[in-house]
């Protein structure tokens, strides 16, 4: 078996990051965090590992699972629409709401069980999050020969994932002199609301076509 390959690794890396950094309710939710320094290492690494597992499963074949098997796809656009539909509701409840927000104090998902169970949500509920890693990087990374090749291109795939989601919990503390003022928050609440609503008519339009 020959060794690691660094240029497939960057192949990986570079589709990776550019399937991954798309504006997206996930994307949304992380920012969110880091802005509010409310468990960002958590969120980062489940959302990390959520892809490394899924782009792992890809390279091993579910991909052709899942396109064998519309119906499953189905089912997931239902729950993950009226997942991203109720999320949209909270943050537009949420800039609403009286009161200057301030980043530094906490105010996101900060309990541990409650960010692994939200951040699940929308690593899992988003079928969008399935036809990145699983799909598109599996069939991908599967023209690869079996070995070291396909490895490599998984590594940089899943290195990607690691490293946007580390950069965007963390790197959202810089935007937190910003965010003090409470006309910032609610204008990004009612982006990430618009957002998850829009993503959620596109799941139900997809269901209903």
């Amino acid at each position: 078996m020959s060794s690691f390959q660094a240029p497939i690794a960057l192949q990986g890396f570079v589709l990776g990051a550019g399937l991954i950094m798309a504006i997206g309710a996930q994307n949304a939710f992380v920012l969110r965090q880091g802005l509010k320094r409310a468990a960002p290492l958590l969120t980062a690494l489940t959302c990390a590992t959520c892809d490394a597992i899924l782009i792992a499963a890809g390279l091993l074949g579910a991909g052709a699972l899942v396109n064998a098997h519309p119906a499953l796809a189905n089912w997931a656009a239902g729950l993950g629409a009226a997942f991203l539909f109720w999320y949209g509701a909270r943050s537009l409840r949420a800039a609403l709401q009286p009161g200057q927000l301030q980043a530094a104090e906490g105010q996101g998902v900060v309990q541990w069980q409650k960010v692994i169970v939200t951040t699940l949500g929308f690593s899992l509920l988003n079928p969008h999050v399935y036809l990145d890693t699983v799909v598109l990087l599996g069939s991908i990374g599967s023209q690869f020969p079996a070995g070291a090749a396909r490895v490599s291109f998984g590594f940089g795939a899943i290195m990607a994932s690691f490293v946007w989601f580390f950069c965007l919990a963390y790197g959202a503390a810089k935007l937190a002199p910003l965010f003090a003022k409470p006309a910032a928050w609610r204008v990004l609440d009612v982006l990430i609301g618009l957002t998850m609503w829009g993503i959620a008519a596109t799941l139900a339009a997809r269901i209903l076509a």
